[in-house]
C-alpha cells in the first residue's frame, strides 16, 4: 500500500467511524434529537457499527485500523515502523473531519444547545454540555484510575485484534472487521462506564479539537486538563498488546 492510500483509506474511514459515534452521542445527548436519553446501550452499538463502516470502507487502501493504539500495536509486533506516521496523520484528520461532519448533522440541535431547568422562579433555560458529544470526560475524575481504565481497555482492544489474525478464515471470509466491531461493543458494554472508553486517541483528540473551535452556543470546557489520559492510556494499552501478543504467540 502507497503512504497516499493508506493516508486517504485512514482519513475516510476515521472519518466514518467519528460521525458515526459522535453522531449516536449527540442524538442521545441533545435536546430535540429523537433519540434523546435512549441510553448507553445506543451509545456502544452507534460506535461499534461506526467500526464496522469505517474498518469496511478504508481496508481496501489502507486495511482500515482507525486507531493510533491498533497501529502502534502492530508496529511493535511486527517492527515495521516506516509507515507508523502516515497512518497517524491520515487517522487524526479524519477523525477531526469526523466531527465537524456529525456537527453539520445536528446543526440545529446544537443551535438550539439549552436545557429546561425548573426553579423556584419558574422554568429557566441552562446549556446543555457538548464535550461528550466530541471526547471521553471520566465519571470520577481520578487521573491514575483513569489512566489504569484506558491501558486495560485498550489490551483489550488491540490484543484480540492481533490474536483475530491468526484465525485465517476470519479474513478471508470477511467477517474479521464484524467480530472487532462487536469486540468494540462489549468494551463499551463491559469497560466504557469510567471514562467512555476513548481506546483510540485519534478518536478522543481530533474531535476535542474541533470542539475547541465549533461555534457551538455555550459548549462549555473542551478539558484539555484531561486530554492527555485518553492518548497516552490507549498508547499505552496498545503498545503493551504488541509485546505480550509478540510474547504470548
Amino acid at each position: 500500500m502507497s503512504n497516499g492510500d493508506i493516508f486517504v483509506g485512514e482519513v475516510i474511514g476515521t472519518a466514518i467511524l467519528i460521525l458515526f459515534g459522535a453522531g449516536v452521542c449527540a442524538a442521545v445527548t441533545l435536546r430535540y434529537s429523537k433519540a434523546r436519553a435512549s441510553g448507553w446501550v445506543v451509545i456502544a452499538f452507534g460506535w461499534g457499527f461506526g467500526v464496522l463502516a469505517g474498518a469496511y470502507t478504508a481496508a481496501p487502501l489502507s486495511g482500515g485500523q482507525l486507531n493510533p493504539a491498533v497501529t502502534l500495536g502492530i508496529a511493535v509486533d511486527t517492527g515495521k515502523w516506516d509507515k507508523v506516521w502516515i497512518y497517524f496523520l491520515g487517522q487524526i484528520v479524519g477523525a477531526m473531519l469526523g466531527a465537524v461532519l456529525a456537527y453539520l448533522v445536528y446543526l440545529a440541535q446544537f443551535q438550539a444547545n439549552v436545557r429546561q431547568t425548573g426553579t423556584t422562579e419558574g422554568t429557566a433555560e441552562e446549556p446543555t454540555p457538548t464535550l461528550g458529544v466530541f471526547s471521553t470526560i471520566p465519571e470520577i475524575r481520578n487521573p491514575v484510575a483513569n489512566l489504569i481504565t484506558e491501558i486495560i481497555a485498550t489490551v483489550a482492544l488491540v490484543l484480540p485484534i492481533l490474536a483475530f489474525g491468526l484465525t485465517k478464515g476470519l479474513g478471508q471470509s470477511g467477517t474479521l472487521v464484524l467480530i472487532v466491531s462487536l469486540l468494540v461493543v462489549g468494551i463499551g458494554l463491559s469497560l466504557g462506564g469510567p471514562t467512555g472508553y476513548a481506546i483510540n486517541p485519534a478518536r478522543d483528540l481530533g474531535p476535542r479539537i474541533v470542539h475547541t473551535f465549533l461555534p457551538i452556543p455555550n459548549k462549555g470546557t473542551s478539558d484539555w486538563g484531561y486530554a492527555w489520559i485518553p492518548v497516552v492510556g490507549p498508547l499505552i494499552g496498545g503498545a503493551l498488546a504488541g509485546l505480550l501478543y509478540n510474547a504470548a504467540f
